[in-house]
């Protein structure tokens, strides 16, 4: 078998109480998962809940993947992310982006007229307070007179969220780790990495480590992928950005249904299904194609069949794959 990446878990669920993440930080910390990831959440925000699961006794390694920028300052990012590392003691991924454009209309009155410049800017700042320097930043979007009071903490590296070319390069002259989902390894090795590498290159610095968020169920007699593809995904699916990059890595799902263009994601290998060791097999794709870390999403499964169907599958598959 070829060399598998990292894996790591992602919350399948957006929490409602923090005791609802303990079961996962416990999987993360007796398991070889390297890191529990949370996406956005309108519900417990992951810096509070991860936050909470340190103080229940579960300090595990985490990643925030992603959260959106017009929800807070980047001034307030990175308290937060310096505040989580703190709290924890453990490596963090801060991971950022713009979101949806609808999503940038709601809360800011218009949507960025450049996300990358948006991006581009968020980070600056965010690495500039990391980093202790006293910044006097003026830009298009955003603005930071001042500089956070020193700490030492464990690492914090910054993410952004990548979907298409143009993302990834921006990733590969400023991130620390480009953060996709729903990526099929093709588009992955074929579109995103050549991007990334360029981006590094232009910017004389070293190529961002890549986390892909992989959806996946194990195959069982009673399942219908394609299902499985759409409890989990169906916001994505409908979003024009994720019907662009899809479209562009093979998968049209534009014109479809639910039910159809999920069977085209399972078909395109942008839903991953097959029983362990075909799972394995699918993930070393992964690794091929450029990816350093893979986060086991099962978000569908805990859709349609429960959070403890979704919690057996993330230990049979960690336990193929380690």
């Amino acid at each position: 078998m070829s060399a598998l990446p990292a894996c790591s878990v992602l919350l399948p669920f957006l929490p409602r109480r923090p005791e609802q993440l303990l079961p996962y930080a416990a999987l993360v910390e007796w398991t070889a998962a390297e890191r529990l990831w949370q996406g956005q959440s309108l519900l417990v925000e992951p810096f509070q809940g991860f936050a909470a699961a340190a103080g229940s006794g579960f300090r595990v390694p985490t990643g925030t993947g992603v959260t959106l920028m017009p929800l807070r300052h980047p001034y307030e990012a990175a308290h937060q992310a310096r505040s989580l590392a703190l709290t924890t003691g453990e490596p963090v991924v801060a991971g950022f982006g713009p979101g949806a454009r609808s999503f940038q209309r709601s809360l800011l009155g218009a949507p960025y007229a450049s996300p990358l410049t948006a991006a581009r800017e968020y980070l600056t700042v965010v690495r500039g307070l990391l980093e202790g320097r006293n910044l006097s930043f003026s830009g298009t979007y955003f603005s930071c007179e001042g500089a956070m009071t020193p700490a030492v903490t464990p690492r914090i590296e910054l993410g952004l969220g990548v979907l298409r070319p143009g993302m990834a390069r921006l990733a590969g002259q400023i991130a620390d780790v480009a953060i996709t989902w729903l990526t099929p390894a093709s588009y992955l090795k074929e579109t995103l990495v050549p991007a990334l590498r360029a981006g590094a290159e232009e910017a004389g610095r070293p190529v961002p480590r890549v986390t892909a968020m992989v959806p996946m169920a194990l195959r069982a007699p009673d399942r219908d992928p394609a299902e499985l593809v759409v409890a989990g995904n169906a916001p994505h699916m409908r979003a024009p950005h994720y019907i662009d990059m899809l479209r562009t890595g093979g998968i049209d799902i534009s014109g479809d249904e639910l039910p159809a263009a999920g069977k085209r994601m399972v078909e395109g290998k942008a839903f991953l299904h097959g029983d362990p060791g075909e799972l394995a097999g699918l993930l070393a794709e992964y690794r091929e194609a450029g990816a350093d870390e893979v986060v086991l999403n099962l978000t569908g499964v805990c859709n349609v069949h429960g959070p403890k169907a979704a919690m057996s599958e993330l230990k049979t598959i960690l336990a193929a794959v380690a």
